[in-house]
């Protein structure tokens, strides 16, 4: 089914004890406002709005079904939204964003979180594409697996991970966003809505046998997301390799560019096999907490030159 075009809450519209100041994100699933509350500090609210199922007409605030058919799966996945908010609320770490508050209102469900400031992974990759250091990967990344690490101590799963969703504070400190556990108990028993996993930082299992999702899933996405760090871009989608694997090992593609410990490890992450995969956060952070395996990348002087003649020509 095709997703409906939905109207935004207007700038300014009082949200339980929140004053909307501007819609800042979102897509096929819901909707991001940046907010106000009572003391004036900052949050982001989200909105779960799915466009296959819902709209919101102009000059209105309350979401309806699109179909009689449909009300029933929107108030399933309005449930586990919900319960996603709940069990996220009970996680406080640095690395994982913060859930404040969780509600219902205008026929639908809001999560209520801390307002981070700073820039997200991809639009770093983008602005030094080719250009970034192990030292940074193994930071961040390190750093953002604990918080992952609290993720799954509490059973729960990220199931989104990618360079979109790991936010970088000004002091340089990784957050993790944007969880998409609801969106795939929603996709499990109900076909009509569109797949919400990202192609290329999705594992095998997102697609088929959702009965093996589990740690090495996250996993699977920490590889691809390390691998858009080296690459610039996402590694070939999972259920492509199921058919025809074309991706070339990271080894292969950087070796003497970084530390083939790094590039191991992505490869050790992208396996197809779940079971080949690191089976823990625990174990892959070891790895990458390894500074005596850095290699500090030095960029050869044929691609220094082609960065030099991108700059001018762009």
């Amino acid at each position: 089914m095709a997703t409906q075009p939905n109207q935004s809450l207007p700038n300014g519209y009082q949200l339980n004890e929140y004053t909307i100041v501007r819609k800042i994100g979102g897509g096929g699933f819901s909707m991001v406002y940046l907010a106000r509350d009572e003391a004036n500090n900052a949050v982001a609210i989200k909105e779960y709005l799915p466009g296959a199922l819902v709209l919101r007409t102009e000059g209105s605030v309350v979401v309806e079904a699109n179909s009689d058919d449909n009300r029933n799966i929107f108030r399933h996945g309005m449930k586990c939204f919900f319960e996603e908010g709940r069990a996220l609320a009970k996680i406080n770490h640095a690395n994982v964003i913060r859930v404040v508050n969780f509600f219902r209102a205008n026929d639908t469900v809001y999560m209520v979180m801390r307002y981070e400031r700073g820039k997200t992974l991809q639009q770093h990759i983008q602005a030094n594409r080719g250009n970034i250091r192990e030292s940074f990967i193994r930071r961040v990344f390190a750093q953002l697996m604990t918080g992952l690490r609290e993720v799954h101590t509490h059973k729960l799963l990220h199931l989104d991970i990618k360079p979109s969703n790991i936010y970088i504070r000004l002091d340089g400190s990784p957050v993790l966003i944007d969880f998409g556990a609801a969106r795939q108990t929603l996709n499990q028993d109900e076909v009509r809505l569109q797949p919400m996993y990202t192609p290329g930082f999705a594992a095998p299992e997102q697609y088929h046998n959702r009965e093996r999702l589990g740690p090495w899933t996250d996993v699977y996405s920490i590889g691809a997301s390390i691998y858009a760090c080296l690459a610039g871009y996402p590694p070939q989608a999972a259920d492509a390799r199921l058919l025809n694997d074309k991706l070339v090992s990271a080894r292969e593609t950087w070796r003497g560019e970084y530390s083939e410990q790094l590039l191991e490890t992505v490869d050790q992450c992208l396996q197809l096999n779940y079971m080949e995969r690191p089976q823990s956060v625990f174990a892959l952070q070891k790895v990458l907490m390894d500074k005596n395996t850095m290699h500090q990348r030095r960029p050869s002087i044929l691609k220094s030159l082609k960065r030099s003649l991108n700059k001018e020509i762009f």
